[in-house]
């Protein structure tokens, strides 16, 4: 979960999208929050009998980086426009989440990968809001160190990583299995696809929905385990939430493999179960 509020992209897609710009400025309005989906994904999962994970990031925030950093566009792509898990509104949802079934844990920061007492604090600030264990996470922008994250991950506890893959390339780059790093019972899930490695919906829905209908289908064919990656704001297009929408009905139609692949990915902690050996 990155961000939930909309800030700064407001004025900046108003100067891109010229012909919008009063729609983008009055979307910073706090009656509007379009990027706080969370209610949104969890009626959608819900009406399809779904469960997903939601990491949560506790991130620096850009007042807190040094002064020379606070003009950097790269500063401002990391660090602007975060979220705290003291607010008050981020915790109740953390909490009905955890309350309707739904996974909640960590999402590493972008500095953290090789960095065990920053990850072990981050893990604190969103086990104290759960009130529980965490068991699994993700790392921000997909930021790993391999394998010394997976090494503090276990280390601290946690059971998974689902961090390994890429931004900008959909499939089954690593196999079709889970791997096991360290021949335990710790587990990295890889990633299959996120939104941003499809064509876009807004201007390409059937291109975009035939990508994960024919990884469905290769998933299906291999007895894969199938991850998926999408961010809550992306659910505040309509035709981005249809190809969400979409996948996930395709997959629970595909019924006996969908119900197998579901179990491999539960690591909830509710489950004990993390996989095949191999």
């Amino acid at each position: 979960m990155d961000r939930p509020y909309k800030t700064y992209q407001a004025p900046y897609y108003a100067l891109r999208d010229t012909e919008n710009w009063l729609h983008h400025l009055t979307s910073m309005l706090p009656s509007r929050e379009p990027y706080w989906q969370f209610e949104t994904v969890m009626r959608l999962e819900e009406s399809l009998g779904v469960r997903s994970a939601f990491y949560f990031l506790s991130e620096q925030r850009l007042w807190e980086r040094p002064a020379r950093e606070w003009l950097s566009p790269r500063a401002w792509r990391l660090y602007a426009g975060r979220y705290s898990l003291s607010d008050a509104a981020i915790r109740e949802v953390v909490n009905d989440l955890d309350d309707g079934g739904w996974e909640v844990g960590l999402h590493g920061s972008y500095n953290s990968p090789d960095d065990r007492d920053r990850l072990e604090r981050e893990l604190t600030a969103i086990e104290d809001v759960l009130d529980d264990d965490v068991v699994g996470g993700r790392q921000h922008y997909l930021h790993l160190s391999v394998p010394e994250t997976w090494r503090h991950y276990r280390a601290l506890g946690l059971r998974y990583d689902a961090s390994l893959g890429s931004s900008m390339v959909a499939g089954f780059t690593h196999g079709y299995g889970l791997k096991r790093p360290f021949d335990d019972e710790f587990v990295v899930f890889p990633l299959t696809v996120m939104e941003n490695a499809l064509p876009d919906p807004g201007e390409q829905f059937d291109e975009a929905l035939a990508t994960c209908e024919n990884l469905l289908e290769e998933a299906e064919q291999n007895g894969a385990v199938m991850s998926v990656l999408w961010h809550p704001e992306c659910s505040a297009s309509t035709t981005s939430r249809g190809t969400a929408g979409s996948t996930a009905g395709s997959s629970k139609r595909r019924s006996n493999w969908a119900r197998g692949s579901a179990r491999q990915q539960s690591s909830t902690r509710r489950l004990s179960w993390t996989g095949p050996r191999g």
